[in-house]
């Protein structure tokens, strides 16, 4: 839950991963303590505190959606990532603005399922473990059924039960089995296990749905055999015995309580549908009919979902976009006035590509240094190369169009294309190499004053 992470707590982690944009990150930290604080205040007052959405507004690379997407990870909440360009308004073809509620509660539910597989992850490998000592003494087959019995509900005939003794030898061989398989020794020999088979599914207005869902679960699930080793099948029947453990109307139930009050969504590219068009010409006809479906999402309506309806009334919404064709107020009013919290993001400098390429946990040096060490090469930054790099990536950035850290990836890619390229093989020996600023140079032309055109797009 958000209570475990202070405001301070919640940047801290976020710097980890992002450089600078302190004004964002404090807002996404304030907005997440205050759906904690409301959780804890009186009943009738909670009902009146609504969560203030914030608009991010910055240029492409800057950090907008990484925020988002380390955000989604910092918080035990149901968290959704959709961009604004991918709905249209109702009446065109193209995916309508409630299916955003509806995936939202869709990773609700999964993230509920999962918390609760876990609690009986105990009980659930016991009981895949006896399964798996049947399966390997007695391999079960798929009974045959005739579909007619199937819809007269008419019972499979079972097998003979067995006598005394065979169910004293069948113990003795079930301990000798188990104590093999708790060993290891059996992990590699194939059995036969019945799983599930995926309903087909039919894909509406770019979102697949279930044929069976749309059934009212009235169809049969189908399953079949499926053969596999011992590791392989302890994973699927500890899967299929969680899933009978835990209560699934608990799950919905909670799942549909936790995305009403803790969901957050994000909506990026929200600048894309700025501006009006002239109505009944061009392409971007929708674009304010856009606005006008996503403005009671974002006000608070109820949804319909496969699990219940859910209100959004009290849902986090973020939205992100670069605007450097639209301007905010170009959305239109109403719309405007559900993002009270507007934030602006700068533009990265070369000390923040400098930051960026030595701070972060994630930074591209540590990637690249991972990727080449599994070849045997192993590289090492100079400070000074870390500069030539910074300045390699401004300048490609100030002679083409600004895309901001992204830069950094092509700079990379030109930068180690001939390392990259080489690296590998089984008689590939132990490299040590330090980039050096000479050897950026020499490798990356926006490095060089007289060439940058490569790395303009």
């Amino acid at each position: 839950m958000t209570k475990e992470l202070t405001p301070r707590e919640v940047v801290r982690e976020l710097d980890r991963y992002i450089i600078g944009q302190d004004e964002a990150k404090r807002a996404v930290a304030v907005a997440l303590r205050n759906r904690y604080r409301r959780s804890r205040v009186a009943d009738d007052m909670r009902a009146e505190i609504y969560p203030k959405n914030i608009l991010m507004m910055g240029p492409t690379g800057v950090g907008k959606t990484e925020i988002a997407r380390r955000l989604a990870k910092l918080v035990n909440a149901p968290f959704v990532k959709v961009e604004a360009t991918k709905f249209t308004e109702v009446g065109y073809v193209g995916r309508d603005v409630e299916s955003i509620i509806r995936d939202l509660v869709e990773n609700a539910v999964r993230m509920v399922c999962a918390e609760h597989e876990a609690r009986v992850a105990t009980r659930a490998e016991v009981l895949a473990e006896d399964q798996l000592v049947s399966l390997l003494i007695n391999p079960r087959k798929k009974p045959v059924s005739n579909p007619i019995d199937v819809l007269l509900g008419a019972r499979n005939t079972k097998e003979p039960e067995p006598t005394d003794e065979e169910k004293v030898a069948i113990a003795g061989r079930r301990g000798q089995v188990l104590e093999q398989l708790r060993a290891g020794e059996l992990e590699d020999r194939e059995i036969e296990v019945e799983v599930e088979e995926a309903a087909p599914q039919l894909e509406v207005g770019g979102s697949a749905i279930n044929i069976g869902d749309m059934m009212g679960g009235m169809l049969p699930k189908k399953t079949k055999m499926r053969r596999v080793k011992v590791r392989e099948a302890r994973r699927i029947l500890t899967s299929q015995e969680a899933a009978k453990l835990i209560d699934e109307d608990a799950v919905k139930e909670e799942a549909l309580s936790r995305a009403e009050q803790n969901g957050i969504v994000f909506i990026d590219e929200i600048d894309k549908i700025a501006g009006r068009s002239a109505v009944g010409s061009g392409p971007d006809v929708s674009r304010e009919g856009v606005q006008r479906d996503i403005l009671p999402i974002v006000e608070g309506s109820t949804v319909s979902t496969k699990y219940g309806s859910i209100t959004t009334d009290h849902m986090l919404f973020i939205a992100a976009g670069a605007f450097h064709v639209a301007k905010v107020t170009d959305l239109i009013p109403e719309l405007q006035g559900r993002f009270p919290v507007l934030v602006k993001l700068k533009s990265l400098t070369k000390e923040d590509f400098v930051r960026i390429l030595s701070q972060p946990d994630n930074a591209l040096t540590r990637q690249y240094a991972s990727l080449l060490a599994t070849d045997n090469v192993f590289l090492t930054f100079d400070d000074d190369a870390l500069d030539a790099i910074a300045e390699a990536a401004c300048r490609a950035n100030d002679a083409g169009e600004n895309i901001g850290a992204r830069r950094l990836h092509g700079v990379f890619e030109e930068l180690l294309e001939d390392i990259l390229f080489n690296a590998g093989g089984d008689n590939m020996p132990e490299v040590h190499l330090a980039i050096t600023a000479d050897y950026v140079r020499e490798h990356v032309k926006a490095a060089k004053e007289d060439d940058i055109a490569r790395l303009i797009m």
